[in-house]
């Protein structure tokens, strides 16, 4: 992209991954307000996802998770978040 155009895709995307940021800030201080709940998707295959060979295995390219009833050790940071859930009665540690 040249100096003379502005990235609003890029700008867009930025903004956001900040409103999600943002609002799991909100849930890791004060848990899900009411009846909400959170799908977030995302490619596993991205070299920054953290999870285990077993569910790499499971999802190879994509996953959608649900923040809603049973989730542990959210946590987040500039980069991103680490959540526990469980599959198939599994705990299983992301970091996204």
């Amino acid at each position: 992209m040249s100096s003379s155009e502005i990235d609003y895709p890029g700008l867009v995307d930025d903004a956001l991954r900040g409103v999600a940021r943002t609002i799991l800030e909100q849930v890791v201080e004060d848990g899900l307000p009411g009846d909400h709940h959170f799908y977030i998707s995302f490619e596993t295959d991205h070299a920054e996802v953290g999870m285990s060979p077993t569910l790499r295995d499971l999802y190879p390219q994509e996953i959608t998770i649900v923040l809603e009833n049973q989730f542990w050790d959210l946590t987040v940071d500039e980069e991103g978040f680490g959540v526990m859930l469980r599959f198939d009665g599994r705990p299983e540690h992301l970091r996204v």
